[in-house]
């Protein structure tokens, strides 16, 4: 039986920067999560779309976040649960 492929879920959002030039949001809470797709293909194809819809705004930014790097699921402990504790 053949090991099976680890999913590579990519989140996209975006939303009002504080400037054009930096990568902080003018407030969190109004942050566009367009949502979490299975392969970046689909995660682009999201990205371009929300991107296309705000082209004219200069402080309006979206962007890829590939949530699979967040877990390494043959470590024995990701850094994230190291947290905690």
């Amino acid at each position: 039986m053949s090991k099976p492929t680890p999913q590579r879920l990519h989140l996209v959002f975006g939303g009002e920067l504080t400037s054009p030039s930096r990568t902080e949001f003018k407030d969190v809470s109004k942050i566009h999560i367009v949502g979490i797709f299975p392969n970046y293909a689909s995660a682009y194809n999201a990205w371009k779309a929300a991107a296309h819809q705000t082209v004219d705004d200069a402080h309006a930014r979206y962007f890829i976040a590939h949530l699979h790097r967040l877990r390494d699921e043959e470590a024995p402990n990701s850094s994230t649960e190291e947290l905690g504790g």
